[in-house]
């Protein structure tokens, strides 16, 4: 049996033809590291999955596991300069390191750092193949498994490998997609106000990594501040993004057209598809783009609201379908374009100067919020041409560890320090 890629999946395999699409997870395991038990255990619980064979027939965007048995790749990092920062340096070198292009070929790496008593389990993956839920799911079996609590040879129901593609999701919200279409001119009007991010070298697509957490007491009152001024986690944290991003931007919040700033927010729509994330592997992915004017002196939570009203209507009107129908189109031109012409497409025709990506392993991993030592997750996501900078995060319980990838030719490493200083700030200052 063969699937078909949907219109994120093919849209990412375009970018990973200007540069490698990946992303990364890391977990800690409470655990001794022992090699050869961990590969053979990753093996069974990859073949257990389905998940080996795979071939991607990149021409006709169709892909197969035809469940040939493999060893998959388990590379075991020296943890130079402690293991945290050798986590940093690896996932950065895993976000620029490229899959096979087509063929057969194993889009699955993994990684270990030891950080004793236990170590840090990476797994990098060819973005296009799967979400970040779908890797936790797969994640979690391995450290159980390893942990001896023999999940594979429980009963459990087939993963499903091929859900539907996004064809029915349009169609059964043909009205919805068609709103979303007739919303285009408002999009345009939009983007033509928006500061478009600056590369100092729009051929350099590599990826740099860092990563910061939030404390407990810091994270719930977050949660506390989004209840009570009415808005969700997600629209919080993009309100965050913004107030960090303005002061970085002082010449452009002041110019006379392009004064906007934009963020995107990449979100799961698995739900309209009824795949469920335990049973279903795959990617079910969209985004919707935010812009605001973020003028001096306006409050975290005046900002809030202003793109809590944005999101309602997003949402209510399904313009997430918008953001499919705009990749399909841009998927029949881009044939078409030189590879000069892709490299600046995406910054020239939809600016942003950021994305967000977040992912809530508690609802993904039972038990994860109250495990003793706590449960550690980190990701990291390449930011594609698209974004110069992707903020990944991720939360435990009470816990929050945030992934920040960046193209060093538009973000340099001093740069990003201020933006996570400054949202550590507005975080702090939420008390």
């Amino acid at each position: 049996m063969q699937g078909r890629l949907n219109l994120f999946q093919r849209t990412m395999l375009r970018w990973r033809e200007l540069h490698p699409y990946n992303s990364v997870h890391v977990v800690c395991v409470p655990e001794p590291l022992e090699t050869a038990r961990l590969q053979v255990v990753i093996d069974q619980v990859l073949a257990a999955a389905r998940l080996t064979g795979f071939a991607l027939d990149a021409r006709r965007r169709r892909f197969t596991y035809d469940g040939e048995t493999t060893r998959a790749e388990l590379q075991v990092v020296p943890p130079d300069g402690g293991a945290v920062a050798a986590t940093d340096v690896e996932i950065e070198r895993q976000l620029n390191a490229p899959f096979a292009a087509a063929g057969h070929m194993a889009p699955f790496r993994f990684f270990a750092i030891g950080d004793e008593p236990g170590f840090w389990l990476g797994l990098t993956y060819d973005h296009f193949i799967a979400g970040g839920d779908s890797i936790v799911v797969l994640l979690r079996t391995v450290v159980e498994e390893y942990s001896g609590r023999n999940v594979t040879e429980q009963e459990q129901p087939p993963l499903r490998r091929y859900p539907r593609t996004y064809t029915r999701l349009l169609l059964s919200h043909a009205g919805a997609a068609v709103r979303g279409m007739k919303q285009l001119p408002r999009m345009a009007r939009s983007l033509r106000r928006s500061v478009r991010p600056r590369y100092a070298d729009l051929r350099d697509a590599r990826n740099a990594f860092t990563h910061f957490s939030v404390p407990p007491e810091q994270f719930a009152q977050i949660m506390r501040s989004a209840k009570a001024w009415g808005v969700t986690v997600n629209d919080m944290w993009l309100a965050l993004l913004l107030h960090a991003l303005a002061p970085l931007l002082p010449g452009d919040r002041h110019a006379a057209r392009r004064r906007d700033l934009a963020v995107a927010s990449i979100i799961n729509i698995r739900e309209d598809l009824e795949a469920e994330a335990q049973t279903t592997f795959g990617q079910f992915l969209s985004s919707f783009r935010v812009a605001h004017l973020v003028p001096d002196g306006i409050s975290l939570r005046e900002l809030a609201l202003d793109i809590h009203a944005e999101t309602a209507r997003v949402k209510r009107d399904r313009l997430y379908l918008q953001t499919l129908l705009a990749l399909g189109i841009v998927g029949m031109v881009w044939g078409y374009l030189s590879r000069e012409r892709r490299e600046r497409f995406h910054s020239k025709s939809y600016a942003i100067l950021a994305g967000l990506t977040m992912l809530n392993v508690t609802a993904l991993w039972p038990g994860a919020d109250t495990q003793a030592p706590p449960l550690q997750y980190l990701r990291g996501v390449s930011t594609g041409p698209l974004a110069p900078l992707v903020l990944a995060i991720t939360t435990v319980g009470n816990s929050l560890i945030a992934g920040v990838s960046y193209r060093p030719t538009a973000f340099d490493r001093a740069t990003v320090a201020r933006l996570i200083s400054n949202l550590l700030h507005s975080v702090e200052t939420l008390a």
